[in-house]
């Protein structure tokens, strides 16, 4: 499996992108000087040699606050991204392997929070939380990200409940959680992991989405609230494009490598979307040829006078006449 990823261009060419987002994250507190919080300049000051990225409305390097601000998207999602795939995978599981009355309830709640637009939900959410820390916001998120998942594996659990590994377990003694976890779940490991991985990109554009309304965490930097303060102070009319441009182009970066790692796991894990592989033609038993007819002989039958007419009939009977005579 390593060897095929390591093949695959389009999982390296994402692995490499989020590495280097990872590296630039981590390394804004270790640089010193880099304080996101710190005034350095004036309003919208252009790039220069001592800050390469200019700063922003409040005379902050816009540098310092994208180092921090992708390190708290960062965190968000990733915290948002495990807390819904959690809460998907217990619930899709219980429903679809328990059954019943259990899975009725179960994915009756689930229809009815996916009727709800979930921009709805998050801002009542967000309002109704006047102090809204990381933590706060990635809970919140992962909270209303999870229904979509919880189907999905609610039609592999119930699939996987009828496999003959999960009879036998089941003839063993083993209970109904010891087989959730140790006999389903196993089997979901592949689509779990793409799952946390579209879960990861959605909770950080949500984010990112939420905070651009004005009800990101508070107290802290995001890519999001980059952005809040940059269209809030008009950067664009003004023309101070280093203020919008850079959380952008990493939201971007951020979410196409994740978008193209999931895919590219998704190649892996499902063999016939592999590109390049060759295509299999189904097995065709071979056609014998067709024996040739065997020639059927009969014997050769023997005139009779009834059958013998014309001249010859009378030639014959002048000759026996001439005979007897």
């Amino acid at each position: 499996m390593i060897a095929r990823l390591r093949y695959n261009p389009r999982f390296m060419a994402s692995a490499v992108l989020l590495v280097v987002v990872l590296i630039f994250a981590l390394l804004g507190p270790l640089i010193p000087g880099h304080d996101p919080f710190k005034v350095v300049g004036g309003l919208f000051n252009s790039p220069s040699g001592s800050h390469w990225l200019g700063t922003d409305n409040f005379g902050h390097d816009v540098l310092s606050q994208l180092m921090a601000g992708t390190r708290t998207s960062l965190i968000i999602g990733l915290i948002a991204g495990a807390v819904a795939t959690v809460i998907g995978v217990a619930l899709g599981t219980a429903a679809g392997f328990k059954g019943g009355v259990l899975e009725e309830v179960l994915m009756g709640i689930t229809n009815v929070i996916i009727s709800i637009p979930a921009i709805v939900i998050l801002i009542l959410l967000s309002v109704a939380l006047s102090n809204r820390s990381i933590v706060t916001m990635a809970l919140i998120i992962g909270v209303v990200s999870w229904p979509w998942l919880a189907r999905a594996v609610r039609a592999q659990a119930s699939s996987l409940r009828t496999r003959e590994h999960v009879d036998i377990a089941r003839l063993s003694g083993a209970g109904s959680v010891r087989l959730i976890v140790f006999e389903v779940i196993p089997y979901m490991l592949s689509y779990v992991s793409m799952a946390f991985v579209l879960q990861l990109a959605g909770a950080i554009l949500t984010e990112a989405g939420l905070s651009l309304l004005g009800l990101g965490p508070a107290n802290v930097i995001s890519l999001g609230i980059m952005l809040h303060w940059a269209l809030l102070w008009e950067s664009v009319r003004t023309g101070a494009w280093w203020a919008f441009v850079p959380p952008t182009i990493m939201l971007t970066l951020i979410a196409f490598a994740l978008f193209m790692l999931q895919s590219s796991l998704d190649e892996l894990f499902n063999p016939r979307l592999r590109r390049g592989a060759p295509r299999r033609r189904p097995a065709v038993a071979p056609v014998a040829p067709a024996a040739a007819p065997i020639p059927v002989s009969t014997p050769a039958s023997t005139p009779t006078a009834s059958a013998m007419s014309g001249p010859a009939a009378a030639t014959d009977t002048d000759a026996i006449r001439g005979v007897r005579q």
